[in-house]
Formats: C-alpha cells, structure tokens, sequence
C-alpha cells in the first residue's frame, strides 16, 4: 500500500516504524517544524523526522496544511492512505478528501471517551483501570471521525502515564497496520462514534502539579502517577522542593494531611483518606531515588510537613 505518513513526537515512531517493516511503501513523512532546544536554541528534529531521515524518505515540515500549495503537493503523491499519528496539525477537507482510502488516525484512548490533547494522562489522573487505542477515520472536528478498530489494555494500579504512553505506542502501531491492510481488503466498517458519551481530554499544564493533602491518598497517587513525566506532582518538604514520581496507598495514620512520617517503609505523607508511601521522588538538580534512601541524608525533624 502507498501510505503517506503524518506525525511529530515519540508516540507516532513504532506506527512509522511498523509500516516500514511490513514493506508498505511510505511515499512521504509530514512533521511539524523543528524547534530551538537547549542552551544554544539549536533545532531539533522532531522524532519522526529523525527515523524518516534514517530511511532516507522524503521530509515534509510546512507550518500549516491550509496552502494551496501544500495540498496540491499531497494530492500528486496520490497516497492509497495517509496514516495521522499525533502529527498536531489541523487536516483540512482537501487533504481528508486526498488519499483513495482515506485519513486514518490512531488515537490513544477508547474513542469517544478521551478526546483531545492527553487522552493516556487523563486517563490516569480520574484512576482508570482499563484504556486502550482506536483507529478512525479523520473527520473535521477534533477525534470525532468513525470508529474503525480498537485494543483495549488494563492500566497498573502503579503504572505511570510514562509507563502506559510507551504500551499504548507499540499497540498503536499494531493497530495502524492491521487497519490500513484490513482496509484495503475491504474488511472493515464504519462504526459512528456516539457524541454524547464524548469526555475530553485537554492538554496538561503546570498548575496540575499542586497537591491538596485533604484529598484521599488514592486521587493523590492518581495524580502522582498521571503527572509522570511532565508536568509532576511538586510538593515541598522542609524548605526543599521535592517531586513526588511513584507511590503507594498506605492504611490511614495517625496526623493531620500533609504530615510526613518516618515508617520501616520509607517516607509516608498521611492524606485526607489513607496515606502514601512515597516510593520515588527527585529534589532540584538531584538524582532520583526511593524515599528511603532520602531519609538517609533528610531526618525529619519533628512536625514535618509537606505542602
């Protein structure tokens, strides 16, 4: 199948890289444009780009799919597919109407639950215990296109939104290929999604990283495990700026939110409802470690607290 590709971070490369490796012939590779990163604000390929270029296939960066020009250049490849994995670009009605099969798009939640920015986040952070990938057919409005495939997979009780982004990229990838072959044949069928039951899913921001100790230990290690890897739970402990990046629900203890407690297990913060063992966490320009090993160079004094 000729297949034009769409997509920019980390969690579109195995969908890329499975493509490649069932011998589809990828006719092209849009991606956003690079941006300055670090000290220097030098440019940085995105993820895609970089195994694009190691494939030596053909690289697309424009700043918006809405050129004429542009579009007319997607209609030429005249792409059996084009296959949309986080590319975080708008596709307007002439590049959906372009390839011969269609837009297809695959999308890491159970569709129409979670749609927008951070659906594997979100769905962490509400505490839920299975998610899963969807392929659709992309439609003008945001992940509201037909359903065409779905795989669904149980979350940790203690798995991180870094830890399932990375299952949930490979299943991703998986789902994509199954997709496009199974489209080809003939062999799928439209399943129109029910908007009522529509959640949505916003991009993540700094403000999330707060910690309201009144809360249940159980929503605290939601949100603990749901920050993980950005934006992170920070909280602060005797003056020192610490963030929270594993943990686990304790039984309640004596204290009032927000007090932390010496155990045989480590460091315990009591909560609203239950306490939370903290398992990992990191200080500014520290390393990561367990929360044991910080209590080695950290005695509490008495009273401690976190806030």
């Amino acid at each position: 199948m000729r297949v034009l590709f769409m997509g920019t971070p980390d969690f579109a490369v195995p969908s890329l890289q499975a493509l490649l490796d069932r011998g589809h012939e990828v006719c092209g590779v849009f991606t956003r444009p690079d941006k300055p990163k670090g000290r220097g604000h030098k440019l940085q390929a995105t993820p895609v780009k970089e195994l694009a270029l190691q494939y030596g296939l053909p690289v697309y960066q424009p700043a918006t799919l809405r050129s004429e020009e542009v579009q007319a250049q997607i209609v030429e490849m005249q792409a059996d597919a084009i296959a949309v994995v986080a590319y975080g670009n708008i596709l307007p009605r002439a590049v959906l109407d372009a390839p011969r099969l269609g837009c297809v798009n695959v999308h890491g939640s159970l569709l129409p639950e979670y749609r927008g920015a951070a659906p594997i986040q979100r769905a962490v952070l509400d505490g839920r215990e299975r998610t899963g990938v969807t392929t659709q057919f992309m439609a003008e409005a945001v992940d509201a296109g037909d359903i065409l495939l779905q795989a669904e997979t149980a979350i940790g009780p203690e798995e991180t939104a870094g830890e399932l982004f990375d299952r949930l990229k490979i299943l991703g990838a998986d789902l994509l290929v199954e997709t496009l072959e199974r489209l080809e044949q003939g062999q799928l069928t439209r399943i129109p999604q029910d908007h009522e039951r529509a959640t949505m899913a916003p991009m993540l921001n700094k403000a999330m990283s707060q910690v309201d100790w009144t809360q249940p230990a159980q929503r605290i290690h939601d949100q603990i495990r749901g920050l993980n890897p950005w934006p992170c739970v920070i909280a602060e402990l005797e003056g020192r700026r610490i963030k929270l990046l594993a943990s686990q629900v304790l039984e309640q203890l004596p204290g009032a939110p927000g007090d932390a407690v010496r155990t045989e297990e480590g460091l315990v913060v009591v909560c609203g409802q239950g306490a939370l063992l903290i398992t990992e966490l990191q200080t500014d320009k520290g390393k990561r470690m367990n929360g044991k090993d910080y209590l080695l160079g950290h005695p509490l004094h008495p009273g401690a607290k976190f806030a």
